[in-house]
């Protein structure tokens, strides 16, 4: 992957295993920084060679005294380069440079009142550690303090500094200012991170691998593929080709909206109509991961097929963006999180010459902001995330077309609502249970599935909690949904937040 132009700035974010690598670099990021993220395994001529501006170390999982635990190498402390340690990556410089970090009786996690020994008042921070450090090294000095820990300390000869909390993180307070301190004041960061360099900078990137020949995306109608399919049309009108495939799982009116969108731009769209043959191959199925590796191995089937009509095309584009990469392993420390079906190489039965990935720099809200750019509708770019499986996963049991309709006209429901909400949920959507429950609507027993809402609060969604709604929008949502789908007698609200719960009910 490609730094947005050749001249930018370059901060380095080295991952040592901890959950928000990718929420540290989207921070820099907002902070007109460009930053990418490193295995904490880079050697210090790597490092050199990519010239950065600054280095952050992530926090992680494991006590840095211990034999296996991750280290960076010890010529990175000589560079010269402005280093900022977050969590472990604090416990890490402290302990390599001659200090003593220990276990402590008692964790920190969550919010806790920093104090700073200088000039500036206590402030709240977010923590999540057990180790703590009990002894700087030399020519370290202690900064900031807790109860029970040191919470900041710092090398001004050496340009090293480190912080037991996360500033990364929406709650710790003035946490983005201390990012902004660190990036313009130390680093000495100039802000030439512009989205409008990518766009300029993918553009003739495209045009130069693909030339005048033909490319071919699958379109999936999710925010990224869109994207993808805007920027590749913006660099080479006329020469791409669009297949998707409506598997008939995507939620009410959608798959319209999709090809309504495409067919204006300049670009090929093939809508392939699947869904009978999608729920034939579901017929009897209900296990949950059965259900997605068969509607994952369809989709490419169907893909190959259609692809195949069209003769040779030399060149394949996925709308993967930099999260895919980092989670799916990418060369970054640390285990797969979970593997995504747009990394990992070119369908197999068909003979591209180049993948192309014009999004693989990006973050999500980087995507967003990309495609209102391009000129893509609000509806398409805000759209919330949405599995590949669609409501195969948000139907319990066996897939029908009966459950699919009921279940798409409550999601709609619910949305319609909760959309009129001056502040709306991060994701929110309705789920067809397999649990029946008795009914009685005019003089009639109903025994039928009960409808369950599910609306989630967070800024990264590895953690999230359940969306207080008033009780009077849930009250009017449950008497839409019962009043105006027959089949549906009952509606519950979803209060689990996560952990422990996931988003998503399958």
């Amino acid at each position: 992957m490609n730094q947005p132009t050749p001249t930018n700035q370059l901060v380095l974010v080295l991952d040592f295993g901890g959950q928000y690598k990718e929420l540290i670099a989207r921070a820099v990021r907002g902070l007109s920084v460009y930053a990418e993220i490193k295995s904490g395994h880079i050697t210090a001529a790597e490092i050199k060679a990519l010239n950065p501006i600054g280095i952050i170390l992530t926090g992680g999982p494991k006590s840095v005294y211990l034999a296996d635990s991750p280290k960076c190498e010890p010529e990175l402390w000589g560079l010269g380069i402005p280093i900022l340690g977050i969590c472990y990556g604090m416990q890490m410089m402290c302990h390599m440079l001659g200090g003593e970090v220990s276990t402590a009786d008692t964790g920190e996690y969550g919010c806790v009142t920093v104090t700073p020994l200088s000039a500036g008042p206590p402030f709240s921070a977010l923590m999540s550690h057990r180790d703590r450090v009990t002894r700087l090294p030399e020519g370290f000095c202690v900064t900031s303090t807790t109860e029970s820990c040191i919470a900041s300390c710092e090398n001004r000869e050496k340009k090293l500094y480190g912080v037991q909390f996360h500033p990364e993180s929406e709650h710790t307070n003035d946490g983005r200012e201390f990012l902004g301190h660190f990036l313009y004041e130390i680093c000495g960061a100039v802000g030439d991170y512009r989205l409008d360099d990518y766009v300029s900078l993918q553009i003739n990137e495209i045009r130069g691998t693909v030339g005048k020949q033909n490319i071919l995306l699958a379109l999936s109608g999710g925010v990224d593929s869109s994207v993808c399919a805007s920027l590749l049309s913006k660099a080479v009108p006329g020469q791409l080709t669009c297949i998707f495939v409506d598997h008939g799982f995507m939620r009410q009116n959608e798959a319209d909206e999709i090809e309504a969108v495409f067919s204006k731009r300049n670009l090929r769209l093939i809508r392939v109509n699947a869904q009978k043959r999608f729920l034939g191959k579901l017929k009897g199925v209900t296990e949950p991961e059965a259900k997605r590796k068969i509607i994952g191995e369809e989709f490419i089937r169907v893909f190959e097929e259609e692809a195949k009509k069209l003769g040779k095309i030399p060149f394949f584009a996925q709308g993967t963006i930099y999260p895919d990469i980092v989670e799916s392993g990418g060369g970054i420390h640390g285990a797969t999180i979970k593997s995504h079906h747009n990394v990992g190489g070119l369908p197999e039965k068909l003979d591209f010459e180049k993948i192309v990935e014009p999004l693989s720099g990006l973050f999500k809200d980087e995507v967003r902001v990309l495609g209102r750019k391009l000129g893509l509708p609000s509806k398409l770019v805000n759209r919330q995330p949405f599995p590949g499986p669609g409501l195969a996963i948000r139907v319990m049991g066996e897939i029908t077309e009966r459950k699919l309709e009921v279940l798409r006209k409550a999601d709609a429901i619910m949305r319609e609502e909760l959309d009129r909400m001056r502040t709306k949920p991060s994701q929110y959507f309705a789920v067809l249970t397999d649990t029946l429950s008795v009914g009685v609507k005019g003089d009639d027993r109903t025994y039928e599935p009960v409808v369950a809402l599910r609306a989630v609060t967070t800024t990264d969604f590895m953690t999230c909690e359940y969306t207080q709604i008033p009780h009077k929008i849930l009250s009017k949502i449950s008497a839409r949904i019962t009043n105006e789908i027959p089949l549906v007698s009952r509606v519950v609200y979803d209060i689990t937040s996560k952990p422990p719960a996931t988003v998503e009910w399958e």
